[in-house]
């Protein structure tokens, strides 16, 4: 006998938990397989495939196109058993038992296959795809909020997600009727109730104290970015040091690297990089995190090298493994792969964390200095300003040089300026005198 099992968005691991439905790769009715994906979705941190582990007639959707859910929210419901092998003309299906599914784990993500909340359906099989004996529906529509007084007593709510946006707004749970099961509270619940006190009719006084303009909510990409930034200025005493130095050799240098015969071209922010992890290795207090609840500071003993880079979806950092262990070549050839994957918006959580110091290179928005905010919980950053011909004084006489603009930020609980000064004294003679790399290499 077919039975209904019901797909959760799962755990997208890296403190992920939310993510908004993108586009649908599936429709009511549909035979699927075992592990096929049937919707993309977008995170804090990218676009995801993400796949079923059961195969058998997709019988729901829940969530349009835009809709944001919460980890653990109903995603679809999937009819699988021998009728529905029948039905789908031999798709591939599970048996129906408890342990029906993959069991596999979406890679870069480490989800398990989710527990299914099962329903019986019709003994008599199901005859084709879209005759499946559990109606089609859409996510339920939300019941108007109750604003009764509120009752003593536990609140009817298991999702962190629905507790933190009612705290937000300064909304009682307990004077709110869930219209999920048993009067359990959806975030729709709030969601409306959060409308009707904004519809609601305010004093005068009020009214004109308000702020007027468009709103943009905070969300996805922009939203990660926006909370990290925030946090990062509340926990990090950071102070910003600079530098000019004279960028003639380095250019120079590229372009003897470029002009070789069959060699891959080199770019600018692939040499920062290299001289980035030379300096890192000199100064390893710069490549370190801080155990604030220890009060301890942690040196790492690898270098993951987050970059800066702006797309359409806003500003991510993806991060070269092991940048230590490269070279110039190899770590310009994984900026390009990282930089495409960003603007396609197919990073991979595990593409975009676990760096340990971040290159910022803003000069290619046509400033010259900046102080960057520390990618938290990293210890430090380098910002790079744009390269132009300026008057410089070289041997001792006056010429025009290609110039930049050095900036660290770094944090002060970490080391002290001399270490900071020093890191970015020898990024700067790197920079000038591109052979001192020799020495590292």
């Amino acid at each position: 006998m077919p039975q209904v099992l019901e797909f959760r968005l799962p755990d997208l691991g890296e403190g992920l938990t939310e993510a908004e439905i993108v586009r649908w790769l599936v429709e009511v009715g549909d035979v699927v397989a075992i592990d096929q994906p049937v919707v993309e979705v977008e995170t804090a941190k990218a676009m995801v495939e993400v796949p079923c582990p059961y195969g058998g007639v997709v019988t729901a959707r829940f969530g349009d196109e835009g809709a944001e859910l919460p980890v653990g929210a109903p995603l679809l419901t999937v009819a699988v058993g021998s009728a529905v092998e029948s039905a789908g003309g031999g798709a591939e299906a599970d048996s129906g038992t408890e342990d029906s599914g993959s069991g596999n784990v979406l890679v870069g993500y480490g989800t398990g296959a989710p527990p299914g909340r099962r329903r019986r359906v019709r003994p008599e099989g199901l005859k084709a795809p879209v005759a499946v004996s559990v109606a089609p529906v859409e996510a339920p529509a939300p019941a108007p909020a109750s604003v009764a007084d509120p009752a003593p007593g536990p609140v009817a709510v298991v999702s962190p997600l629905v507790r933190r946006l009612a705290r937000q707004h300064d909304l009682d749970l307990r004077g709110l009727a869930g219209s999920g099961p048993d009067g359990l509270i959806l975030r729709a619940d709030v969601e409306s109730a959060i409308r009707s006190a904004a519809e609601a009719p305010a004093p005068q006084a009020a009214a004109s104290s308000a702020p007027a303009g468009e709103r943009v909510a905070l969300r996805g990409v922009r939203g990660a970015v926006a909370d990290k930034l925030a946090r990062s200025r509340r926990e990090i005493p950071d102070a910003t040091c600079w530098v000019d130095a004279d960028a003639t050799e380095l250019m120079a240098a590229r372009a003897a690297m470029n002009g070789a015969a069959g060699a891959p071209k080199v770019s600018v922010l692939a040499l920062l990089a290299r001289i980035c992890t030379a300096a890192l290795a000199r100064y390893p207090e710069l490549n370190s995190t801080v155990d604030q609840e220890a009060r301890e500071i942690v040196r790492l003993p690898q270098v993951h090298l987050g970059f800066a880079a702006q797309t359409d979806r806003g500003l991510v950092v993806p991060v070269v493994r092991d940048a230590h262990a490269r070279t110039t070549e190899s770590i310009g050839a994984e900026i390009a792969r990282l930089t495409e994957a960003a603007r396609a918006g197919s990073l991979t959580p595990a593409e975009l964390t676990g760096g340990t110091f971040t290159l910022n290179n803003y000069g290619v928005f046509g400033v010259d200095g900046s102080t960057p905010i520390i990618n938290h919980p990293e210890a430090a950053m380098l910002g790079v300003g744009r390269i132009v011909p300026k008057p410089w004084v070289h041997e001792g006489e006056l010429a025009v040089r290609q110039v930049v603009q050095l900036s660290l930020t770094f944090d002060h609980r970490v080391c002290d300026g001399g270490t900071a000064g020093g890191f970015l004294r020898y990024v700067a003679d790197c920079v000038e005198r591109p052979a001192l790399l020799l020495r590292s290499v």
